[in-house]
């Protein structure tokens, strides 16, 4: 191996390190007792690790005058995702589908004006929104919550599915209409079979960005239907004698453990949906 070889891949390996370091401190910490703790080093690896602060901070933790743990958060977060999630790609996966097949008069305009959606700041809608899901009789719902992130999630799914559908063959949908297919067939029976590299990367990303969504979770919920993000920052800066690191620790990998599963699983197929022409125009 050439000596540049080998310098960037001590290089590479020294990122990998420094980057990784602040999960190996919060994993290491986690099982480490509040007296061990005070005793070793930031580095050091726990002499008796223990489950103690990952349950504490599942069932028993404070987050302000609650203290049931993280545990209803979390489910709130589970409720709230998955419909959020779904239903945003299907009407991203159908914009995406007429913006590309069916184009119509004024198409090309509104899917400009739908990209404003992906670079305007979410602060922007915060007072509208709030208008919105009051008139609805949403506010501080799961369901509230659940339209939010829908409405947001659009503007980005349908520029993902819209870009990879210009790049399936247009005679696919011609030579299905010409058998007879309309619309609804041709998506289901054509365009949706071919879509599956998209569809990965469109769930992995809405799932990311909805999850670990704070701001939308800490205006919009309730006190019944606040997601896990809002929970972590409740624990972490709920005052008590002793801080407790290790449980903030445990607490930190609880709400980060359903997207690092998602990327462990699904991380190749995210990269392999973004090569097959997520982001091309």
């Amino acid at each position: 191996m050439k000596a540049s070889r080998m310098l960037l891949l001590a290089v590479l390996v020294l990122l990998a390190l420094v980057f990784l370091a602040p999960l190996y401190v919060m994993l290491t910490t986690s099982f480490k007792g509040m007296d061990e703790l005070r005793d070793s080093g930031l580095l050091s690896l726990p002499s008796q690790p223990g489950w103690d602060a990952w349950a504490k901070a599942w069932s028993s933790a404070c987050t302000g005058a609650d203290c049931a743990g993280l545990r209803p958060y979390f489910m709130n977060s589970v409720l709230m995702v998955l419909p959020a999630v779904l239903l945003s790609t299907a009407v991203g996966a159908l914009n995406g589908y007429v913006l590309s097949k069916w184009r119509f008069r004024g198409s090309e305009l509104l899917f400009a004006l739908m990209l404003f959606g992906v670079f305007m700041p979410m602060q922007v809608v915060l007072l509208p929104m709030s208008q919105v899901l009051g008139w609805l009789g949403l506010a501080s719902s799961l369901w509230g919550l659940v339209l939010v992130h829908v409405l947001a999630g659009i503007p980005s799914t349908t520029l993902f599915f819209r870009n990879y559908y210009a790049g399936l063959p247009d005679e696919l949908v011609r030579a299905a209409m010409l058998d007879g297919a309309g619309f609804w067939q041709i998506f289901w029976r054509i365009v949706l079979p071919l879509s599956a590299p998209i569809l990965v990367v469109t769930l992995i990303w809405q799932f990311t960005n909805i999850w670990n969504d704070f701001l939308y979770g800490v205006v919009f919920s309730g006190a019944d239907s606040k997601p896990i993000t809002v929970g972590l920052n409740n624990l972490a800066n709920t005052s008590s004698t002793v801080k407790e690191y290790n449980v903030d620790m445990a607490a930190a990998l609880i709400a980060a453990l359903p997207t690092l599963v998602v990327y462990v699983l699904a991380g190749k197929y995210f990269v392999r949906g973004l090569t097959a022409g997520a982001v091309k125009g």
